[in-house]
């Protein structure tokens, strides 16, 4: 069987996984308040407002920031060299943090803050998620 469904859903769906392991069935279990499957451990309870309670849903790796339909979770970091200097930025509270501590709104954003001219910022940064053994350039991701 194949349900349909949009891609608003689809990204609300995947910002309230509880882990990478964690299934869209058991997510839809929870918000549907059905019983967990045999193979499903649930995690805490958080409240959303406007959504009924669901397992630690905004906490942790299950929340994040999405870039071009890509999904960044929290504890994401990235790295980049410019003119021989070398830059550092993270995912932390569904945010771009620069290691500044300032907040940006894309990799080309943060990039071009470092440059001072605009670039592309998936071509600029290596990313590593917080289950990924190496780095990688963010353009990957896109091919």
């Amino acid at each position: 069987m194949q349900i349909d469904i949009d891609f608003e859903v689809y990204k609300q769906l995947t910002n309230l996984r509880e882990t990478e392991d964690d299934t869209y069935n058991e997510v839809i279990r929870r918000l549907l308040k059905l019983p967990a499957s045999e193979i499903a451990p649930r995690i805490g309870e958080v409240d959303i407002p406007g959504l009924p309670a669901v397992g630690n849903a905004l906490k942790g790796e299950a929340s994040g920031v999405w870039f071009s339909n890509i999904f960044f979770p929290n504890g994401t970091v990235f790295r980049a060299t410019y003119k021989g200097k070398a830059y550092s930025a993270h995912i932390r509270n569904s945010e771009w943090i620069d290691q500044l501590g300032q907040v940006k709104t894309s990799p080309s954003d943060a990039a071009g803050a470092i440059s001072g001219t605009n670039v592309n910022g998936w071509r600029f940064w290596f990313f590593k998620r917080p289950h990924d053994e190496d780095w990688a350039r963010m353009d990957t991701l896109r091919r």
